[in-house]
């Protein structure tokens, strides 16, 4: 099954890439978020997370008269895809990968997404990648690398960073074919409830019955947030945003999210960034300039 997402007509681009950017705002902001939860049971955590996000996407969706329409036929197998990649493969590499590399490297691995969307993305419709996009890929990365910063690894670490990227690049990917008929209210709903039950049965066979139990009023905080910002509306804004300019000029925004994430830690008392962190911010924005500019969307 294959869906072709087209980028939208110029008037509503400016409003998408909004709309992306906000998301992937959230995903950055969230970093200093889930440290609150290193120390607490990982997948009972991520499955409450994730039940409480489907309800918060349910009530919202009747608010706004938005239909959910129940998947059929392969549909089944792309939101498994997106939920055993992109949010259970991807959390458990992301916990392993911490033991073998420092979280820069992690970090470039996750920055690295848009020259892989701008590559893979297009050849799922049946179209070529196209160069300007490549280019700005390229920028966007490096710029979010100097954000992150570098970082030391063993081979174990990298070989973890590498599915990272492919788990983060997979859960946008994955949910192509499902925009279509589903849209963003609809892939949300259903992928955030299935992450729910799988976190949960993982949670049950390898935490226990009471692991919930141990879960502090802090983690459950923190829990809330990354269900409502991080889940909720930054699932249903990527993509809607993903849907309106296609998966390769999409992909640009995840730029964005390291960048949220240095604002994020200063403001909850890390050191100001120094001059690569700031270099780093300007390509950033040079390389989205250069693939979402008005140039690059008439085209």
């Amino acid at each position: 099954m294959t869906t072709s997402v087209e980028a939208p007509p110029q008037q509503s681009a400016a409003s998408a890439v909004l709309t992306g950017a906000t998301a992937m705002g959230f995903v950055g902001g969230s970093v200093a978020i889930s440290a609150v939860l290193s120390d607490a049971p990982l997948f009972t955590a991520q499955s409450i997370r994730y039940a409480a996000a489907c309800l918060v996407l349910v009530g919202f969706a009747r608010l706004a008269g938005r239909s959910v329409h129940r998947p059929h036929g392969a549909e089944w197998a792309w939101l498994l895809g997106v939920v055993g990649a992109g949010m259970v493969l991807f959390n458990v590499a992301l916990v392993r990968g911490s033991e073998h590399a420092e979280p820069a490297v992690l970090g470039v691995a996750v920055a690295s997404v848009p020259i892989v969307l701008a590559v893979v993305g297009p050849l799922m419709t049946g179209r070529r990648p196209e160069a300007r996009v490549l280019l700005a890929a390229a920028v966007v990365t490096v710029g979010a690398g100097l954000v992150q910063g570098l970082g030391r690894s063993c081979a174990t670490g990298l070989a973890w960073a590498f599915v990272v990227l492919a788990c983060e690049a997979g859960f946008t990917l994955l949910a192509v074919p499902l925009l279509a008929r589903h849209g963003a209210w609809g892939v949300s709903v259903h992928t955030t409830w299935l992450a729910a039950v799988v976190f949960g049965a993982l949670g049950l066979a390898i935490e226990g019955p009471t692991a919930a139990a141990e879960l502090t009023g802090g983690e459950l905080v923190a829990v809330g947030y990354l269900a409502v910002g991080m889940t909720a509306v930054a699932f249903v804004l990527w993509y809607s945003a993903v849907g309106r300019l296609g998966t390769a000029r999409a992909g640009l925004l995840t730029g964005v999210a390291p960048v949220a994430a240095a604002g994020v830690g200063v403001a909850m008392g890390a050191p100001r960034p120094g001059l690569l962190v700031w270099l780093g911010i300007a390509v950033v924005g040079a390389g989205l300039g250069l693939g979402l500019g008005v140039g690059a969307r008439s085209r």
